[in-house]
């Protein structure tokens, strides 16, 4: 058969397909390479999350789009417990976890209104903000961060705002663990009429806080908050989250996707209720990560002497001696045995830097420590 396909969008090289290479040095170790490149928990999820995946019942019926009654309260009860979010006036509906959301929600609002065709999003961020975008066939705006990795919107173009779409904004941030003024972000969406979507994914996970901030604090107009379970309580498997805020967008946006079938499976549903219900089991995850991050920014200073703690998140954020990220990567990885992010992964500002995912379990954390004492 000739090849009658015009050619058109063509979807670039999937990230962490490109550490392939450095895979095999690390590997080379004894007990092989303890891969730090992605954010995948290797903890267990509570037990009671287990059993109701197993035991739910919910596998003959079609599951509701939005979320059964009981999830949707699950998560309200949790942002209300947790954090002190208002819902009165907040509306919500599940998502199949949230990269699906994150790279649906520029098609979907440029249905919505064709007269806007940008996205904003954080210049170094995770990579789904843009490649949703793309995928919508819509311009994806870098905005520009300052010295603490937070968005600078007094250097978004003013032509750039009367196209956008949304506004993304991650707090705390991936990959370099920024805590973001969220009441700025709020006024400059509505001054300027983007709905702006935070993306908390890591909200459990903000360091020096007893809480971490929401989107919703600020009221639920012209806001989207986005959740998930993924790193809250080690389901990132499973596929749960939810979104929150403005009505009329969430009416919007849930009916849409009734359309296209995004449908939480019902099994799923009930595994994330019992999660939600459970705070003990993220105290206990915050105290892991919390020593992950310290043993891992001891081994990493022989690199960075001035790497710091993030904010919140996951993640260290490294910066190269010769400010290549790819240069560092591969030193971790002869000298360490170790997978690490280069920094470009998320955007060409972090070209400098490495990402280190805390997430490793802490007999591998062991070894990296044997390896660089010896």
């Amino acid at each position: 058969m000739g090849n009658w396909i015009v050619a058109g969008f063509v979807p670039p090289p999937y990230p962490y397909d490109s550490l392939d290479e450095l895979r095999e040095v690390a590997d080379t170790f004894n007990s092989g390479c303890v891969d730090l490149s992605v954010g995948a928990p290797s903890d267990p999820p509570p037990s009671a999350v287990v059993e109701a995946l197993s035991a739910s019942g919910a596998e003959r019926g079609y599951p509701a789009s939005l979320g059964s009654a009981g999830y949707r309260e699950a998560a309200m009860g949790w942002l209300a417990r947790r954090f002190g979010v208002d819902t009165s006036e907040v509306a919500i509906a599940g998502c199949v976890g949230t990269k699906e959301l994150v790279a649906s929600v520029p098609h979907y609002l440029k249905l919505r209104d064709p007269s806007r065709d940008t996205v904003l999003y954080p210049a170094i961020s995770y990579p789904t903000y843009a490649m949703g975008a793309a995928l919508a066939g819509c311009r994806a705006i870098a905005v520009p961060v300052d010295a603490q990795w937070c968005l600078n919107l007094d250097a978004v173009d003013p032509s750039d705002a009367a196209r956008a779409l949304c506004l993304w904004v991650n707090t705390p941030g991936n990959p370099a663990g920024g805590l973001e003024d969220l009441a700025a972000i709020t006024q400059w969406g509505r001054d300027h009429r983007v709905p702006v979507f935070s993306d908390e994914c890591y909200i459990e996970f903000t360091w020096g806080a007893d809480a971490g901030a929401s989107i919703l604090h600020h009221g639920a107009q012209g806001v989207m908050a986005v959740h998930s379970l993924s790193k809250r309580s080690n389901m990132a498997g499973i596929r749960a989250g939810f979104y929150a805020g403005d009505p009329e967008l969430v009416g919007y946006l849930s009916e849409v996707r009734k359309h296209a079938g995004m449908m939480i499976p019902g099994p799923a549903q009930a595994a994330a209720v019992a999660a939600f219900n459970d705070d003990t089991h993220v105290d206990a995850q915050r105290a892991v990560y919390t020593s992950r991050l310290n043993r891992l920014r001891s081994l990493l200073m022989a690199y960075d002497p001035q790497v710091a703690l993030p904010g919140g998140g996951l993640y260290l954020w490294v910066a190269s001696p010769d400010g290549n990220g790819w240069t560092l990567a591969r030193r971790v990885a002869e000298e360490m045995g170790a997978l690490v992010s280069p920094g470009e992964f998320y955007g060409p500002a972090g070209a400098g830097h490495v990402r280190v995912a805390a997430v490793a379990p802490d007999a591998q954390i062991d070894l990296l420590e044997q390896r660089m004492a010896a």
